[in-house]
């Protein structure tokens, strides 16, 4: 089965520092990164590493980091048919803030990201409609994503939401048809402007989403694991116990292995085990795309560690 993701790439441009500057004031940082991220792109990544057929569908800008944003998908086997060029804009760019803790700020400046529109979709109706899931982030225009999953019920393909950089101006009522929507716990909170500090807390707000009408609700809560809930059900799933070192990327990487396992094998939690493990392995390392292991690598993270329990 095939994987379209409509969305986003950027540059990721990652300082790791011990604390950030005040106004004025000039810091050392000790390490510094460049490469290729957007939560579109690192989730095409994931999903295409764990053995998916991804298609992608974004724009890039006429500057030189445009050749290599579509040479690097390119080198994991996603189908670039519909990566296109914008002339006189510039790529999207994200600088990112490491703590020695791990925990990292973001800034992202769309560029091309920003014309991504509707009529793309249309373009590209033939080869999406042989796809079997498509997967949105909000890096995009909202008007594209809305799009983007009409389009996807109009022709019966399940749709992935992961509702990010979350926005209070997002329609509840025009993601419904999604068939999964995955916030973390801070998107959570932004979706629904309920606390998410407790676990009762986040459940009462995933909860106030599918009374809304949405079909599963996926809450990724970092080292706390993943809250699976339905209107009639909820599930969690445990996080793999790790060192992090840098947790940039972990949600989409969880994010493309789940749509890459449940594409497979229609298992939610099967895929969100799955999915967990690979985002633990992928916090033990540095960078965006550059942290997700391969198969070979999940494989082995699987055999030798316990599963995660579920409750």
């Amino acid at each position: 089965m095939k994987i379209a993701v409509i969305g986003s790439n950027m540059v990721d441009l990652t300082s790791y520092i011990q604390r950030m500057p005040i106004p004025g004031e000039t810091l050392e940082a000790p390490d510094f990164t460049l490469g290729c991220g957007g939560k579109g792109a690192n989730q095409a990544v994931a999903a295409a590493v764990c053995g998916a057929d991804v298609m992608m569908m974004t724009k890039v800008g006429s500057d030189i980091f445009a050749d290599n944003t579509i040479s690097n998908f390119k080198k994991y086997g996603i189908d670039t048919t519909y990566v296109q060029k914008v002339v006189g804009v510039s790529s999207g760019v994200a600088p990112i803030f490491v703590d020695e803790n791990g925990q990292n700020s973001i800034l992202i400046i769309k560029g091309a990201n920003s014309k991504l529109l509707p009529a793309d979709i249309d373009a590209a109706e033939y080869d999406l409609r042989a796809c079997g899931l498509i997967i949105l982030q909000l890096e995009i225009p909202l008007e594209t994503v809305y799009y983007a999953i009409a389009f996807g019920q109009k022709h019966h393909i399940p749709v992935l939401l992961n509702p990010a950089p979350a926005t209070k101006d997002l329609d509840i009522r025009q993601v419904c048809a999604c068939e999964f929507f995955v916030p973390n716990e801070s998107e959570l909170a932004i979706l629904t402007g309920m606390p998410t500090e407790t676990q009762d807390d986040v459940e009462k707000a995933a909860a106030s989403l599918t009374r809304r009408g949405l079909k599963n609700v996926i809450v990724t809560l970092g080292g706390r694991g993943a809250l699976w809930m339905t209107e009639t059900e909820k599930k969690y799933v445990a996080a793999y116990q790790v060192r992090a070192v840098d947790t940039s990327g972990a949600g989409d990487a969880f994010i493309g292995c789940f749509a890459s396992c449940y594409a497979r094998e229609h298992d939610v939690l099967g895929a969100m085990k799955q999915a967990s493990a690979f985002a633990a392995i992928s916090v033990t390392r540095k960078g965006t795309q550059m942290s997700y292991p391969s198969r070979e690598e999940l494989s082995e993270f699987l055999r030798n560690n316990e599963p995660p329990h579920v409750l």
